[in-house]
């Protein structure tokens, strides 16, 4: 998995690229502490180029979720295609994010 993160000011947005799986948590743990830390209100997570995600994965979104919940704040899974999109789809993740297709 690679990440960049964008922020301005109580709005960040996190590209995620490549695959998201369970060996990914602590390079994923890093986005839900800099998420915290910049205390913003509402945050996309760009799956454009997210290739694979599996349960693992799911569940760290999970996390990105309560984290930002924490301060009050809103998160979006963008532009899920493919795999990542039937996952998403599959756990049923419509009622816990907005979903955004650009």
């Amino acid at each position: 998995m690679i990440f960049k993160i964008k922020s301005t000011g109580i709005n960040a947005e996190i590209e995620i690229k490549g695959r998201l799986t369970y060996s990914d948590y602590a390079l994923f743990r890093q986005i839900t502490d800099i998420v915290g830390a910049t205390d913003s209100q509402y945050c996309q997570l760009d799956l454009t180029d997210l290739e694979f995600i599996d349960s693992a994965g799911l569940g760290m979104l999970l996390l990105a979720r309560d984290k930002i919940q924490e301060c009050k704040g809103s998160i979006a899974l963008v532009n899920a295609t493919g795999q990542v999109k039937k996952m998403i789809e599959l756990g049923r993740f419509d009622a816990l994010f907005e979903i955004v297709n650009k």
